[in-house]
């Protein structure tokens, strides 16, 4: 009898493994969800629509984009992390993948997820994130801001994904490094977030250059300050947090993942669509009109990028503590 069911248990392992080739071979049969973990208008989701166009030229399978914001990203990719790993679900994340586990954990709240239950695709960009007021502030340099919110502690808010989301772990960079205490004004989404400052909400955000190229493009937005190593190509006025007396960097990647368990069949098919996407006219087009740099690494290379990462804002988030 326990050799009838071994190999009764044998023959069902075949007959899966064999069922996983099979559909590993044919994929997609169906079309693939990229789920975006913010509202739309933000860095990833403008990062995931033109990248769907060229995944849908070489998949041969529609790609959804599906926005689900809500808890600086933490419930998108809760829900990506929980989706079957069969490549018909797939995530565009933000560095906030890596922060709210981190997080959480500071907090003593219980995990939404954990980083390890992603498998990395590929990076598509990277980049610094910037301070942007609206034109009309009094402000036109980080020198100003900082004078200024120091002499009003707790009267000028910023926007930002959420806490301890992406804009927010950027700000509070700056904001220790130059000694500020601002009001932290959470929403979902990076467009939500630009809103809030165009609209007179807030105050300030701090978001890459991309997401606010068009407002500032038109008189709406200015920038006071890159937190980058360098000046921004697309912003060569503006002076890095450093060169104005205040150290600090951070920089906002945009990468796709799948949960842990996807076959290496559907993740190999699916890295290197995205490399094929990631170079397609509809994307190269769409980073250039927003002024974002492409900063592609494949899936071998982005996880060791992401390992240094997380040992950056193990430090970052140790430093900000628990916020409630």
């Amino acid at each position: 009898m326990k050799f009838t069911r071994s190999v009764l248990a044998a023959v069902g392992l075949a007959a899966a493994l064999t069922t996983v080739a099979a559909s590993a071979q044919t994929y997609p049969e169906r079309p693939v969800t990229i789920i975006v973990p913010f509202t739309p208008g933000g860095v990833s989701d403008i990062t995931a629509r033109p990248l769907a166009a060229g995944l849908t030229a070489d998949l041969g399978q529609s790609v959804i984009i599906e926005n689900r914001g809500g808890a600086g990203g933490a419930i998108g990719m809760a829900a990506a992390a929980k989706a079957k790993p069969d490549g018909y679900t797939v995530l565009m994340a933000l560095p906030s993948m890596i922060t709210i586990p981190i997080s959480d954990r500071i907090s003593g709240r219980p995990a939404t997820f954990q980083a390890a239950q992603f498998r990395p695709v590929a990076r598509l960009t990277a980049d610094p994130t910037v301070l942007a007021v609206r034109a009309d502030s009094p402000w036109n340099n980080l020198a100003d801001f900082v004078k200024e919110v120091r002499q009003n502690p707790g009267k000028i808010s910023y926007s930002s994904s959420g806490i301890y989301g992406t804009t927010h772990v950027a700000m509070e960079i700056l904001a220790n490094a130059a000694g500020l205490k601002m009001i932290h004004v959470p929403f979902s989404g990076g467009g939500q977030q630009v809103t809030a400052l165009l609209g007179g909400q807030v105050q300030a955000t701090m978001q890459t250059p991309g997401a606010i190229a068009a407002h500032v493009a038109a008189g709406k937005l200015k920038v006071l300050a890159a937190l980058s190593a360098q000046r921004v190509p697309s912003l060569p006025q503006v002076p890095t947090a450093r060169e104005q007396g205040y150290d600090g960097e951070f920089y906002l990647w945009t990468g796709m993942f799948v949960p842990v368990g996807t076959p290496d069949a559907i993740v190999n098919r699916l890295r290197e669509s995205v490399r094929k996407a990631a170079a397609h006219p509809t994307f190269t087009n769409a980073m250039a009109a927003q002024t974002t740099p492409i900063q592609y690494l494949d899936s071998d290379d982005f996880a060791r990028f992401l390992v240094a990462d997380t040992r950056r804002f193990e430090d970052v988030l140790g430093k900000m503590g628990k916020i409630e």
